[in-house]
C-alpha cells in the first residue's frame, strides 16, 4: 500500500469495521423521484439518516457499492444512485448525457436526500461527476472521495476497453455492424469482459457476484435506452476531456473546498495511475492512497482498505486533524 499526496497520505481508521460478508446480496433497489428526476437507488440503513452518497462509473450501477456501503453502514446511512441511462434509471427525454448534466442530476438529488452536506463518493466517471458537484455546489458536500476518477486520459490504447471492437462501434460504415455484434454477445460474456478490464485479478471476482452482474446485464439488454445512453455518455466524457480553460476538469479540481481523499489502483487499466498524483495535487485539501494489486474499482476489489481510508478521513475531519 502506497500512501502519497501533495503532502501526506491518509490515516487508515483503526475503528473496527463489521465483518465483510462476501455473500451479501445488493442492497434493495427502488425508484424514487429526487430533484424532480425518477432514479433507481439502493439505500443502506445507518445512523443519522443519509450521510453518504455513492456515484458509479461508466457502465456501472448502484450494485458497485454493495460491500463498501455495508462496511460503512454502522457510521452513516447511504444511498447509491443509478445515473440516468444506467442501472435501472431511465433517462428523461432530452437528457444530453454530458458530465455536467449528470452532475446537475446528482446535485439536485442531494438536495432531496439530506438536510445538510453529505460525504460524496464517486468511482471513475462517477468521480468526475462528484468532482463537478463538489466544485459547483460546495454547500452540498462535507467530504469528497474519488476512486480512480475519470480525469482526462486520452491514451489511444484498445486495452482500456472491455471489448476492443468498441473503439469502432460509432465509426461510419463499420459502426452499425460492430454494434450489432456487441449486442449479440451473451450477458455472461459481457460481464466477464467488464471484470477482466476493471479487476487487477479477475479470478478473484466471486462467482456469485458474476451471476449478479450477468443478471443485471441481461435485464438491461431489453432496455431500449441503455445502449444509446452508454454511447452518448462516452462521448460526453471525451468532450469533457478535450475541454480547455475553465471547463477543463484540471481547472475545476482547484475549486473544490471539501476535504478530499483520492484512491487509485496501481494496476488500473482504464484511467492510468499516472493521473493520481496530479489529481491529488490539484485538489486544495486532498490526500492520496495508491493500492497495489488493484485495478479500476478499488471499492469492489479492496473494500476493507477503502472503507478504512474513507472512515479515517471522516474521523480526521470531525476531529480537525485532516
Amino acid at each position: 500500500m502506497t500512501a502519497t499526496a501533495s503532502s501526506r497520505g491518509p490515516a487508515l481508521s483503526e475503528t473496527p469495521l463489521p465483518p465483510l460478508d462476501g455473500t451479501a446480496k445488493p442492497w434493495p433497489g427502488t425508484h424514487e423521484v429526487l430533484g424532480g428526476v425518477r432514479l433507481h437507488v439502493r439505500r443502506t440503513p445507518g445512523p443519522g439518516g443519509v450521510r453518504v452518497v455513492y456515484v458509479h462509473g461508466l457502465g456501472g450501477s448502484s450494485t458497485n457499492w454493495t460491500d463498501l456501503a455495508a462496511l460503512l453502514a454502522p457510521f452513516a446511512g447511504g444511498v447509491a444512485l443509478d445515473l440516468p441511462g444506467f442501472g435501472f434509471s431511465e433517462p428523461r427525454e432530452g437528457f444530453d448525457f454530458s458530465l455536467a448534466a449528470h452532475a446537475a442530476v446528482v446535485a439536485d438529488a442531494l438536495g432531496d436526500l439530506a438536510d445538510g452536506p453529505v460525504h460524496l463518493v464517486g468511482n471513475s466517471m462517477g468521480g468526475a461527476i462528484a468532482l463537478l458537484v463538489a466544485a459547483r455546489r460546495p454547500e452540498l458536500v462535507r467530504t469528497l472521495t474519488l476512486i480512480s476518477p475519470a480525469m482526462p486520459d486520452l491514451r489511444p490504447h484498445p486495452g482500456r476497453l472491455s471489448d476492443p471492437r468498441m473503439a469502432l462501434a460509432y465509426l461510419p460504415l463499420v459502426g452499425g455492424r460492430i454494434r450489432r455484434q456487441l449486442a449479440a454477445m451473451g450477458a455472461r460474456e459481457r460481464a466477464r469482459q467488464v471484470i477482466a478490464l476493471c479487476y487487477a485479478d479477475p479470478g478473484a471476482f466471486p462467482e456469485h457476484r458474476l451471476e449478479e452482474l450477468t443478471e443485471e446485464h441481461g435485464a438491461r439488454a431489453s432496455l431500449a435506452w441503455a445502449g444509446p445512453a452508454m454511447g452518448r455518455t462516452t462521448f460526453g466524457i471525451l468532450r469533457a476531456w478535450l475541454a480547455r480553460g475553465p471547463a477543463s476538469l484540471w481547472n475545476v479540481a482547484p475549486l473544490v473546498r471539501a476535504p478530499s481523499l483520492v484512491v487509485w489502483g496501481e494496476q488500473d487499466r482504464v484511467i492510468s495511475v499516472r493521473r493520481a498524483v496530479r489529481t491529488a495535487r490539484s485538489l486544495p485539501d486532498a490526500r492520496l492512497l495508491v493500492l497495489p494489486r488493484t485495478g479500476h474499482v478499488a471499492q469492489m476489489e479492496q473494500p476493507v482498505t477503502v472503507a478504512q481510508a474513507v472512515l479515517g478521513m471522516w474521523e480526521g475531519v470531525d476531529a480537525g486533524t485532516w
